[in-house]
């Protein structure tokens, strides 16, 4: 099984310039989290992704209205893909490594083509389950899942408290206690 045949086609795609007030209605529009953006000069060369998790995150860390915050202030321009030949498990492995639950899919001259989704390839090993032979299992899904799912270690930035002269080491024994609750 190749990835050209459980793909989404056309894709729905955003361009840099484009708010991020208007990517949120695109995706609300076409029941979609993410959308690849394309290059301005008109051609379907990927340059970013943005999902709707960027675009809540920069609604939080901006402070601005989304109609004033562009998507190339904050897609990701690290972008992973596929091409529509590879194989599923091919595009199992990306989403795995990449930490992403959608690809791009671009030919070779990074033209969008079609998104390939981690639901796409969850519907596929349900559709195979029967087969003898399958492509892709849901046990798979289930492990790329997982590993999509890990969670981000969290820095703590707590202040690194020195000792201080005797006359406020009582103070200094509670404000270190504090910190090591951390």
């Amino acid at each position: 099984m190749r990835i050209e045949q459980v793909m989404t086609k056309p894709p729905n795609s955003c361009q840099a310039c484009h708010t991020l007030s208007e990517a949120a209605q695109m995706m609300r529009d076409h029941d979609c989290g993410c959308l690849p953006v394309t290059a301005r000069d008109g051609s379907q060369r990927v340059v970013g992704m943005i999902t709707d998790r960027d675009i809540c995150m920069a609604a939080d860390l901006h402070g601005k209205p989304l109609r004033d915050i562009r998507v190339g202030d904050v897609m990701k321009e690290e972008v992973r893909a596929c091409n529509p030949g590879d194989a599923l498990r091919e595009a199992e492995a990306i989403m795995g490594e990449a930490g992403v639950r959608r690809l791009p899919v671009v030919d070779e001259a990074d033209q969008l083509l079609g998104l390939l989704s981690l639901s796409d390839l969850a519907r596929e090993a349900e559709r195979e389950h029967w087969w003898k032979r399958q492509e892709i299992t849901e046990a798979e899904v289930g492990e790329v899942l997982a590993m999509i799912c890990q969670p981000r270690a969290v820095s703590k930035s707590v202040p690194v408290i020195e000792k201080p002269p005797d006359e406020d080491l009582v103070l200094w024994e509670v404000a270190k206690a504090l910190e090591d609750s951390f």
